[in-house]
């Protein structure tokens, strides 16, 4: 009965903060998935096309971004693990990150071509002013490149998302991306041999725009996400954020949003995309990952989300963040990227990678 109690007392607490009609839980759990993160984004291509042309990121086994300075285009998307084929019409101002290296390509034209991995056109250095849409209207600049997460727990949270995200400068939501966006039009036509490093840092903060104008879309894809816009499951998420360490049986979180069980977890797991338990244990691990990095001990790290077993805890830390708690702690106090994967400069040279 312990579990009733605690899902029934969860629950009138987490009312006390969220009404029926609250719309804040997507938002509210993006900002607290995304502190933390560490995006670094990488070997820019700068430039413009003009007339035929079919450009993509695609065959390099990384994530990669498109955004678009000047004019428009579509974006086509192959079927590939489970997802249709789709068509996105993109214009200037709107970005799209794809997470995961998935085939696609760039195309002036509205029809998807027969074969996504073919290449056409040549990507020309931008002009140092914008050129008049009406004397190249088939023509766009972009700024393309690749983005990573440093460490196995932000690509948990990467499989949270929905894939691809596609930001629109014209929906309104955000003055703040709009405002980058300009930083970055500005930063991109600099007179220079290189990409401008500003441009790196930029588009990491269009990324977290980007995934909050994600959250609100109407298509948004089945996963975390949806599962926040079911107000009961949205302040269960949000409870479990604000406290990690109660103990979140799936009888009590079951309780807390007035299922059965069995109901609760098919729901949930149809919805988000994986079991309520995953779910709870990410939460946790984040959390800890956080507490460690700001110099909590293990021990006091492990209370704070619900282990009472150092051992356990640690079990749990390695198994979600691939490095044991310990050298997590070490590095992160010393100010390096824990887990840290191999990464490139955003000067690198771009030859390999060219967008053809």
């Amino acid at each position: 009965m312990r579990d009733e109690t605690q899902g029934t007392r969860m629950r009138r607490e987490s009312q006390q903060g969220f009404s029926e009609e609250n719309s804040g839980h997507p938002d509210r759990v993006a900002d607290w998935l995304l502190a933390g993160l560490e995006l670094k984004s990488t070997l820019f291509h700068v430039g413009e096309y003009c007339g035929v042309y079919q450009a993509s990121t695609a065959g390099h086994q990384r994530a990669s971004f498109h955004v678009l300075l000047e004019g428009g285009c579509y974006l086509h998307i192959g079927a590939e693990g489970g997802q249709t084929a789709r068509t996105i019409p993109l214009s200037a101002g709107d970005a799209v990150f794809l997470l995961s290296d998935v085939p696609h390509c760039l195309s002036p034209n509205a029809a998807p071509p027969a074969d996504l991995s073919a290449r056409a056109g040549e990507m020309t250095p931008l002009p140092t002013q914008p050129r008049p849409h009406a004397t190249a209207p088939s023509s766009v600049s972009l700024a393309c490149g690749f983005f990573e997460f440093r460490t196995d727990l932000d690509a948990l949270v990467l499989g949270m998302l929905p894939n691809p995200i596609v930001a629109r400068r014209a929906s309104g939501r955000l003055e703040g991306m709009t405002q980058i966006f300009s930083l970055i039009q500005a930063e991109a036509r600099r007179p220079s041999e290189t990409p401008s490093p500003l441009l790196a840092r930029l588009t990491d903060l269009l990324f977290y725009y980007a995934l909050r104008e994600a959250v609100h879309a109407e298509d948004v894809a089945p996963g975390m996400w949806r599962l926040m816009r079911r107000d009961a499951f949205g302040r269960l998420a949000a409870a479990i954020i604000e406290s990690p360490g109660e103990r979140w049986t799936t009888d009590a979180m079951a309780e807390f949003v007035h299922m059965s069980r069995a109901r609760f977890c098919k729901q949930f797991a149809e919805i988000g995309g994986q079991p309520p338990a995953q779910f709870v244990t990410l939460v946790r691990m984040k959390t800890a990952a956080a507490l460690l990095r700001e110099g909590v001990s293990l021990p006091e790290a492990a209370e704070h989300v619900g282990y009472q077993s150092e051992s356990a805890f640690a079990q749990a830390f390695k198994r979600v963040t691939g490095i044991q708690p310990g050298a997590w702690r070490r590095q992160a106090t010393r100010g390096a990227a824990p887990d840290a994967a191999p990464t490139h400069s955003a000067l690198t040279p771009a030859a390999p990678y060219a967008l053809h």
